[in-house]
């Protein structure tokens, strides 16, 4: 004799009730699907499933199983086995609910023992087999889905409808749904006001009816602030840019999250809709921030066999003089040990305020310094720029700012001052699911930037675009193919009256893989000891890369990268090409993938440099 849960079902409310007994079965198992939850594990977790969608029902048991979850946690003792199970009847039953079978039967059992009838004082010592066995039954329908008033039909999923699966969840995000509909067009306080659900046992259907109280029309309030310690309170509501006396839009609530997010100085941040609305139909929101630490620093680094090792490091001072203003000192070497060139090094100073203009504008105040020494000439530069950045969304951003650079550059046979005055224009928009490790997602980023040159500096226009994308598939979304194109130009200028920092280079390991760092350039400037070799005046680079997940934290990636760069402007006159394809390992750490890449030169480039290795933190794009 064997005890199991049997699901009787009487809905009263949204969210459903169950009166279950325990009582005799005796029904045969016509279908089965199982396995072990964690091949090391020492107990075997077998999910069978008779009737209904067996694979998908299979497949949700065993991912709400508690169960389950013990076993790839390691919990395996008895005691902790038999708790899981004992938890498991309520959470399978949930899961069945939600998918609109209620009449089941549940059996679980510890080495062929119903772990219902397991007294928790009396848990085994150890536990092998583990056998979850259901019978959904049949799959109620909607005899009738009604849900009144709504603001607009489209807010209510079509799978609330008479004759689709009447699940649980369906009837709850109907209700949700409606909800929210109201509450988008400033119903803050609509609920839902009643309803009434049935379940008819003998035609095998659910009939279902959502009453929503919308209230009135909301308009926002006072916003009432506490938690702050150093900011200034006027500044916070500045950076808030709380919408009082605007009508109730739950999308400035998010938008306030973000904003204040975006300045870096809280650690946690909670908003709040008072319960009771005031005179006039408002509504106050109260806002409670707490502030993190004012410092913080990081570093970072990337090593290539023949371009050397390239560290950075940077020191951040948040809410520097008490209006959310950053301070960021940032600090680069590379081509450390270089085969090709020598040290180049580049520290950059930011100011950064926001909420200047508006809250979704930050102005900056930034100055750089680079030195780099290069195998046909060496350069030294100084920029000061003052610029606003938008933001109006967490993916898209635009950035404007006026630039002042001024560079010397040493040629072997003589030395060039470059002063140049530029607008530089930006504007990226970022889709990807992760930044360090994307997987879904594409990202886009484009620049122009105008300049005026003054004495034997040319004036002109700068122009950059890069687009990448990201597609994953397979099991459990375990290959990604990435890809990623990039386009540079400069116009109205000649390339000897052109900033060398301007200019574009192509190889290494931010364009194509398996060639030295900066090798490919062209020879268009003429001295009296020959020609000098250059960034070139145009340039295209595509890559190509193909992740696979080996294990949870272990990757491996095979790529193909290729780069061209032209004499002139709009990708005309002479062009050289090159490429590099290779493979690499990829193991994932919680400040994004630790990458070793191995790469070997094709095509026309310096195919005599042999393979290349790079090791870097995150992925190559």
């Amino acid at each position: 004799m064997r005890a199991y849960l049997r699901a009787g079902l009487v809905l009263s409310t949204a969210l459903g009730c169950a009166t279950m007994a325990l009582g005799q079965s005796s029904s045969p198992f016509s279908g089965w699907f199982g396995g072990d939850s964690k091949s090391e594990s020492p107990v075997d977790l077998t999910v069978r499933v008779n009737g209904g969608d067996d694979e998908a029902l299979e497949k949700s048991i065993r991912n709400t199983s508690l169960v389950s979850s013990a076993l790839t946690e390691g919990r395996v003792t008895g005691q902790d086995i038999l708790a899981a199970a004992r938890g498991d009847y309520a959470r399978i039953l949930g899961t069945l609910y939600d998918q609109g079978y209620y009449s089941a039967l549940i059996n679980i059992t510890l080495d062929g023992v119903e772990a219902a009838t397991i007294a928790p004082l009396d848990a085994p010592d150890a536990v092998k087999h583990v056998v979850v066995t259901v019978e959904p039954g049949a799959m109620f329908r909607f005899s009738r889905a009604e849900i009144a008033p709504v603001a607009d039909p489209k807010d209510i999923s079509r799978d609330y409808a008479r004759g689709e699966p009447a699940g649980t969840g369906t009837i709850k995000t109907a209700a949700l749904d409606g909800v929210k509909g109201w509450r988008k067009r400033g119903h803050a306080k609509a609920d839902v006001g009643g309803q009434k659900i049935v379940a008819d046992h003998n035609r095998n259907s659910v009939d279902s009816q959502i009453a929503l109280a919308p209230g009135p029309v909301v308009t926002f309030g006072k916003l009432n602030i506490s938690g702050y310690d150093r900011l200034d309170p006027r500044r916070l509501r500045k950076i808030a840019g709380f919408p009082e006396g605007e009508v109730f839009d739950p999308e400035d609530i998010e938008t306030i999250r973000k904003r204040l997010r975006r300045t870096g100085v809280f650690s946690a941040i909670t908003l709040e809709e008072a319960e009771q609305l005031g005179p006039g139909d408002t509504m106050d929101v109260d806002l409670m921030v707490v502030e993190q630490k004012t410092r913080r620093i990081g570093a970072g680094f990337e090593i290539s066999s023949t371009d050397g090792a390239q560290i950075s490091a940077y020191w951040l001072h948040r809410n520097l003089l008490g209006g959310g203003e950053s301070l960021s000192i940032d600090a680069e070497m590379s081509d450390i040990g270089s085969d090709v060139s020598g040290r180049d090094e580049e520290v950059t100073i930011r100011l950064e305020r926001p909420a200047t203009l508006s809250p979704d504008t930050s102005a900056y105040l930034e100055t750089k310094l680079a030195r780099e020494r290069e195998e046909d000439y060496d350069s030294d530069s100084a920029s000061i720029a003052l610029g606003f950045q938008y933001t109006p969304s967490d993916e898209l951003t635009v950035d404007i700012a006026v630039q002042y650079q001024y560079s010397r550059v040493i040629d072997p046979d003589e030395t060039r001052e470059f002063n140049v005055l530029a607008l530089p224009i930006a504007a990226t928009w970022d889709k990807r699911d992760d930044p360090t490790d994307a997987r879904r997602g594409f990202y886009l980023d484009g620049e122009a930037t105008p300049f005026m040159g003054f004495r034997d500096t040319d004036s002109g226009a700068r122009l950059t675009g890069e687009g990448r994308v990201y597609h994953s598939f397979g099991e459990d979304d375990r290959i990604t193919l990435a890809g990623r194109a990039i386009l540079g130009t400069i116009l109205g200028s000649e390339i000897e009256n052109t900033p060398r920092d301007y200019l574009f280079w192509s190889g290494g390991g931010g364009s194509v893989r398996g060639q030295a760092y900066e090798s490919l350039g062209v020879e268009e400037i003429t001295g009296s000891s020959g020609t000098i070799e250059t960034g070139g005046m145009s340039l295209a680079n595509a890559s190509v890369e193909l992740r696979f997940r080996v294990r949870e934290k272990i990757g491996l990636a095979a790529f193909v990268d290729a780069g061209e760069v032209w004499t002139d402007g709009s990708w005309s006159g002479d062009s050289y090409w090159h490429a590099g394809a290779g493979a690499g390992v990829r193991y994932d750490t919680p400040v994004g993938p630790l990458r070793f890449d191995v790469a070997a030169p094709l095509g026309n480039g310096d195919s005599d440099d042999g393979v290349q290795v790079y090791l870097g933190l995150g992925q190559a794009f």
